[in-house]
């Protein structure tokens, strides 16, 4: 089984490679909670980008049965699912984020719920384990891994904590995605295509927005996950493929070219 483990924990790592050279920040969780699904002996997932709340929010998965079948939900049956029982209350009550099932988050009060009652009816399982994005507070964000028998081992919960450190390296890039959308609309989709015209990688393009805020290398890679070094590198790129030599320039031509705006 561990053998098994470790090869779908490869597999998660390609994907989470795979998704910060992703254009479009809307596909990078759909991929991402498939591998982790996977990885975490679950039979579906949903992924949940904002506040656990029976009121607001969007509940997302991996095309497939799973996304098909909560597409039909009535907005009641969606609302018990986004409230996120029993993990809401869970995580509200400690610090930590280590992923948790929510047998050993409940107790007994589990099997009884109306959203075990739900997910048993809807997509004929018997127990979920919670993966919330570590540096989560309030809203606690994450995802949702589903199964039906037995309950989660102590193997998948292992292997669900040792993923959470990509998961968030994917957020980060799918807000700095987003919010780069957002600071040049209406010019957004042209603004991808500059970038891509560039030969700019979106990891390139992230490290451009951070460098446009007046971060630090030690800052960008705090900001991103990554090392100091591994932010040079990729500011070396960025230089050779802009044609310039110093961070001034950098930006200045950025700016000429719509792919940072203007302060």
């Amino acid at each position: 089984m561990a053998q098994g483990l470790e090869k779908a924990y490869e597999r998660l790592v390609a994907v989470a490679v795979a998704a910060l050279h992703e254009r479009e920040p809307g596909r990078l969780w759909p991929s991402l909670s498939g591998a982790l699904t996977e990885l975490c002996g679950g039979e579906a997932a949903v992924y949940k980008l904002d506040d656990w709340s029976e009121h607001s929010g969007t509940v997302g998965a991996a095309p497939g049965a799973a996304a098909r079948e909560l597409g039909r939900l009535p907005e009641a049956d969606l609302g018990l699912l986004r409230a996120g029982y029993p993990f809401a209350r869970h995580y509200a009550r400690r610090p930590g984020r280590m992923p948790v099932s929510a047998r050993r988050a409940a107790g007994g009060g589990w099997r009884g719920s109306a959203t075990a009652r739900l997910l048993g009816a809807v997509l004929d399982v018997d127990h979920v384990l919670g993966v919330p994005l570590p540096g989560s507070s309030a809203p606690i964000t994450g995802c949702l891994v589903f199964r039906s028998g037995t309950d989660f081992t102590d193997d998948h919960l292992t292997m669900a904590a040792r993923a959470q450190p990509l998961m968030e390296a994917v957020e980060r890039q799918r807000l700095l995605l987003e919010e780069w959308r957002r600071s040049l609309a209406p010019a957004g989709a042209s603004s991808d295509e500059r970038a891509a015209d560039c030969a700019l990688t979106p990891r390139e393009t992230a490290v451009l927005l951070l460098l446009a805020e007046a971060l630090t290398a030690d800052a960008i890679g705090r900001r991103l996950g990554i090392s100091a070094r591994t932010v040079h590198k990729h500011v070396e790129n960025i230089y050779r493929k802009l044609g310039t030599r110093d961070r001034i320039g950098t930006l200045l031509r950025a700016q000429r070219l719509g792919l940072v705006g203007v302060p």
